[in-house]
């Protein structure tokens, strides 16, 4: 089994990356498992807020390279459309993440390099255990630093200095200094409890309001104006006034301690 899937309460999955004794690397095996958890979550609605991170003492240590072109996924082609075809079933694992109507939340408890750098990016918060490793490491690889989606999500988190020196450089940086950058917003003693608590906050606010939240806040990430993001927001307002919940939330906030 190289992925696991627990359900701490049904609105709540907890996804781990369970391959230790290879720090969670990202075989065939698991980023096929990883694409039907997702798909499966994806419909599931019940479940609001997913929990991803990794078994033993690594989060994702990125692509397994004792297999960099695993028979499987080649889809009875040769090298280089293959390749293209693998490298594409990873990648959009990151699109996945970023369409899931479930906010994500990475609780990142080791190292995190390249393909689990980027799964960590492409989630919605990110909280980091003290021994919480980044690196984007491809470029150490002799490929272009640039994959998986870190060139559209490191800028946008931490913005496009330390993205590129990140992204350039390949260094490695620690739980601290990941804080100061806003790679992540946490650093946690025990992450996965955290990060439950996290998802619990959230499992209390109104269903619509979270996900279309998500939605937006991504969505305007590439506004190309404030007029055009007021609009996505103005949208959403009115949507999520709609569903009858408004009035119950606004008394529970009237009646709350003071």
């Amino acid at each position: 089994m190289t992925l696991d899937v627990a359900f701490p309460r049904p609105d709540i999955a907890v996804i781990t990356l369970n391959r230790p004794d290879k720090l969670n690397a990202l075989s065939y095996e698991l980023v096929e498992g990883l694409h039907a958890t997702l798909d499966d979550i994806a419909a599931n609605n019940d479940c609001r807020v997913v929990v991803l991170t990794g078994a033993g003492r690594g989060f994702c240590s990125g692509l397994d390279l004792s297999a960099p072109n695993p028979p499987e996924a080649a889809g009875g082609t040769e090298f280089p459309r293959s390749g293209m075809r693998w490298q594409e079933r990873i990648a959009n694992l990151t699109v996945k993440l970023h369409r899931l109507r479930q906010p994500v939340i990475a609780a990142v408890n080791g190292p995190a390099y390249g393909g689990g750098f980027a799964l960590a990016a492409a989630s919605d918060i990110r909280l980091a255990s003290e021994s919480a490793r980044f690196c984007t490491q491809f470029i150490k690889l002799g490929i272009g630093g640039c994959d998986i989606g870190v060139s559209y999500t490191l800028p946008r988190i931490i913005g496009a200095g330390p993205a590129f020196d990140m992204i350039l450089t390949a260094r490695t940086v620690d739980a601290a200094e990941a804080l100061r950058l806003g790679l992540v917003s946490r650093v946690c003693a025990n992450v996965v409890d955290d990060a439950l608590e996290i998802a619990e906050t959230l499992c209390g606010y109104g269903k619509f309001g979270l996900e279309s939240t998500k939605q937006v806040l991504w969505a305007n990430l590439d506004a190309g104006c404030l007029e055009t993001a007021l609009q996505v927001e103005n949208r959403s307002q009115i949507l999520a006034s709609s569903g009858g919940g408004v009035a119950e939330f606004s008394e529970a906030f009237r009646r709350r301690p003071r």
